[in-house]
């Protein structure tokens, strides 16, 4: 049986990955804050941790790598939005989105990086159209995006010698949190409850354009409508691409 690890994987676009691999007879160990809504069995290892608590984090990477000497697939899932003016950005919040979205990720592949290779697996990142383009109001989730795909596109070319694939996968809305936002006093919220949000996707939708390319092997995935047109748009003509993104988002 395939093993596959993946931070965030109780809620939204996480659960629904896991719940697809699980069906094609994967294990499916699933790192998250809040595990209430999962049910464990002989597919599914629930493992509570919050991924900002390093001490936490640390401790439970280190036994998965224990529990695991082979992960066919890790999935860096986890991640929290940020909306808001950057005059009004404080350090504190920038750096709390990168734990989440970028540090997190980079730690997690660092400690299972012999376990994936001993499987010859895949990494695969879960970015966002703010990892290869500009987005309104979203300067640190921006920021941390593409950090993140900068970090994953660099490991491909270590990994490929091992045997490893590194493959990222870019949605633009996904509807996981909508009319739930639970947004801080920062601006943080959860990922998939943006109200200016465009054409969101179900989960479900997108887990299922996620594992078609994973299964074909596509370093990049854009994952939907929005997102095809934006990876094509921002490649050819990013002043057209800022000034249609700006024009759906902000409304100007």
């Amino acid at each position: 049986m395939k093993t596959a690890v993946i931070s965030g994987g109780a809620g939204g676009l996480g659960r629904a990955l896991g719940d697809a691999l699980r069906a094609e007879d994967w294990r499916v160990v699933a790192i998250d804050r809040d595990i209430s809504a999962l049910v464990p069995d002989e597919t599914l290892i629930a493992v509570q941790c919050d991924l900002t608590d390093h001490a936490a984090r640390d401790a439970v990477l280190a036994q998965l790598a224990q529990d695991y000497p082979r992960v066919d697939l890790a999935i860096y899932n986890a991640g929290i939005t940020q909306i808001g003016e950057f005059c009004a950005l404080a350090e504190a919040t920038h750096r709390r989105v990168f734990e989440v979205n970028y540090f997190a990720a980079v730690e997690m592949a660092r400690v299972l990086l012999p376990n994936v290779r001993a499987a010859k697996g895949t990494h695969l990142a879960i970015s966002s159209v703010a990892g290869f383009a500009p987005l309104y109001r979203r300067v640190a989730y921006a920021a941390s995006k593409h950090a993140l795909e900068g970090a994953f596109k660099s490991l491909a070319s270590e990994e490929a010698a091992h045997g490893v694939r590194v493959q990222i996968a870019a949605p633009s809305f996904v509807a996981t949190n909508t009319g739930n936002p639970e947004s801080g006093a920062d601006g943080t919220a959860r990922p998939g409850s943006a109200p200016d949000g465009i054409d969101y996707m179900e989960p479900d939708a997108a887990a299922r354009i996620i594992l078609r390319g994973l299964a074909r092997g596509a370093p990049f995935i854009p994952v939907g409508r929005v997102a095809r047109a934006s990876w094509w748009i921002n490649g050819v003509a990013p002043r057209l691409f800022r000034r249609l993104m700006e024009r759906r988002i902000r409304g100007g």
